[in-house]
């Protein structure tokens, strides 16, 4: 049923970091693990780099900020991550786009994957040839695995959903506002999805004001911000007036303090709209506000992929840690202030 391995594989088992129990960092355990099946419809791929992201934090703590009859329920021990690059070590027998060789990337199933079915932080990921495309060539495994979930999140909820699934965070399906000649704050600018969205929304003809800490001002201006806002000096609610799109990164309880920046007719999409509780004023306001949940996609890799080849958009880079180091990439992440995306190296 499956083609040749690329080399035989010595054993059965691989390295990855797995964890027996909800919590802290300190539960990610580097260990040996069975290697993934390959089932059909699946490559398997040899993962050079990971990208780490909210929901793995969530997952490793428990998904506490979720109503308990939201929880996946999950099965211990549990491999978290969806973010890969990496080479194609076998292909299922059905599947005839990619080849044993191939370099590639991949946000693995998610958000089927909740309960922690990516399995990514591993030598090892077996993935769905749908949600699989070819790694830009014009950028490492390091940077292209900072891509997917961040990348796929902002252009989602920007430029094309790319999807008619059920919307499970509102009762509408998320419409993407035209960004053309319109004028676009993103808060939270320099965060994973924030320097997506300043890059997406310049490219798509926006004047994009950018939110973030003092630090990341030129990066984000290098970035296509035309104007830049140091929230730990000035409120941007106070000063940011007759925007046409806010998009929070942020999101949360704090995100409708952005109603009163946005003209008649604006949109706010909260990248995580949980907690938020201002319908009825966004309503008054006459302020769309539409969030959606972000969707593997190996078609909409492709074409993000040859923007990502080019340099048309770039993936900033906080920091790189070895797989064997998850537990350091975590408490890294807790500390916040993230400058673009934090890395697992797989050696």
């Amino acid at each position: 049923m499956f083609s040749k391995m690329e080399k035989e594989m010595p054993t059965n088992t691989m390295k990855a970091v797995r964890q027996y129990a909800f919590g802290g960092p300190e539960v990610l355990r580097y260990e040996d693990a069975p290697l993934p099946e390959l089932k059909a419809g699946d490559v398997l791929v040899r993962v050079r780099a990971v990208g780490i992201n909210p929901p793995d934090w969530y997952l490793r703590e428990g998904y506490k900020m979720l109503p308990p009859e939201w929880r996946p329920q999950v099965s211990f021990p549990v491999i978290l991550g969806t973010d890969v690059s990496g080479v194609v070590e076998a292909v299922a027998g059905d599947v005839e786009d990619f080849s044993a060789g191939d370099e590639v990337y991949s946000m693995v199933r998610f958000p089927g994957g909740l309960a922690g079915d990516g399995r990514a932080y591993a030598a090892y990921v077996s993935a769905p040839a749908s949600e699989v495309a070819l790694k830009p060539a014009g950028i490492d495994h390091v940077h292209a695995a900072g891509a997917p979930m961040s990348l796929l999140t902002a252009w989602q909820f920007l430029v094309d959903l790319g999807h008619n699934e059920p919307n499970p965070l509102q009762a509408n399906r998320h419409e993407p506002v035209p960004l053309e000649g319109k004028t676009v704050l993103v808060n939270a600018a320099a965060g994973g999805v924030g320097h997506f969205a300043v890059q997406i929304a310049k490219l798509k003809g926006a004047h994009v004001i950018a939110v973030a800490s003092g630090k990341n001002e030129s990066l984000l201006r290098e970035l296509g911000a035309a104007e830049f806002i140091d929230y730990t000096k000035t409120p941007p609610e106070d000063v940011a007036h007759d925007i046409d799109l806010v998009i929070d990164a942020l999101g949360g309880p704090t995100t409708g303090r952005f109603l009163r920046t946005l003209k008649r007719g604006g949109a706010l999409f909260p990248v995580f709209p949980l907690g938020f509780s201002g319908a009825e004023d966004a309503a008054k306001l006459g302020v769309t506000v539409s969030a959606t949940q972000v969707r593997s996609s190996g078609t909409q890799l492709t074409e993000v992929g040859r923007l990502l080849d080019d340099g048309t958009i770039r993936v900033v880079v906080d920091s790189t840690y070895p797989l064997a180091d998850a537990r350091k990439a975590h408490e890294r992440a807790a500390k916040g202030h993230i400058q673009g995306k934090i890395v697992l190296t797989v050696e």
